[in-house]
């Protein structure tokens, strides 16, 4: 069952005849409030195409969110992320160094990456949408996130915590990130088109 998804009740209309109404689950109604991103049991991701024939992964481990759900209405849902720049990691040194730099994300003058929502709906089942503003180096353009619910549960610790995980895809050079090298054999060094990935565990607020 989605975290939107409405159960359908009967009610008379004012001719008499019978009309189909919307009531929301008790169980899903439970899970609207505000929550904050665990960002140790969560993970920003990116994968990139490197010199035309693999693939270079990496993470942000610096970031923080919160998300505003709400159970009977999925277009008042809402989501907003700030991610460090300088927490970029793909495993590498060198290439981590060379990411922060001006070349590419030049962190030490935009610290850092944001998200905010700006409207959210259920695609079917436990399938989202939300579309919002992505701003990198200051340059901000619209990003629309596919995600999936999936779940609510208490942890051990007493949280009630929410799950999720979704993509996007991305031309970095809307965002102003244009280095590249040209290779010998021809393309390039570093693909345009990157794919962003978000798994979330969010935890709710008293």
């Amino acid at each position: 069952m989605g975290l939107f998804t409405r159960r359908n009740q009967t009610a008379q209309s004012q001719e008499g005849g019978a009309v189909a109404t919307l009531d929301v689950d008790p169980a899903l109604a439970a899970v609207t409030g505000d929550y904050v991103i665990d960002a140790a049991h969560s993970s920003i991701g990116f994968t990139v195409r490197h010199a035309m024939v693999t693939n270079v992964r990496g993470t942000f481990a610096g970031h923080e969110g919160a998300l505003h759900l709400d159970g009977a209405d999925p277009s008042r849902s809402t989501a907003s992320i700030d991610v460090k720049i300088a927490s970029v990691d793909t495993g590498i040194g060198d290439r981590d160094g060379h990411l922060r730099s001006a070349d590419f994300f030049d962190a030490e003058t935009f610290p850092l990456m944001t998200f905010r929502s700006t409207r959210a709906a259920q695609l079917g089942g436990d399938a989202y949408r939300i579309t919002g503003e992505l701003t990198i180096k200051d340059v901000t353009r619209p990003l629309s996130i596919d995600l999936e619910f999936n779940g609510s549960a208490t942890d051990v610790y007493g949280n009630e915590r929410v799950g999720f995980e979704g993509s996007a895809e991305i031309l970095r050079s809307d965002w102003g990130l244009t280095w590249n090298a040209a290779l010998e054999t021809g393309g390039v060094m570093v693909s345009d088109k990157v794919k962003l990935t978000f798994d979330i565990s969010a935890i709710k607020q008293a």
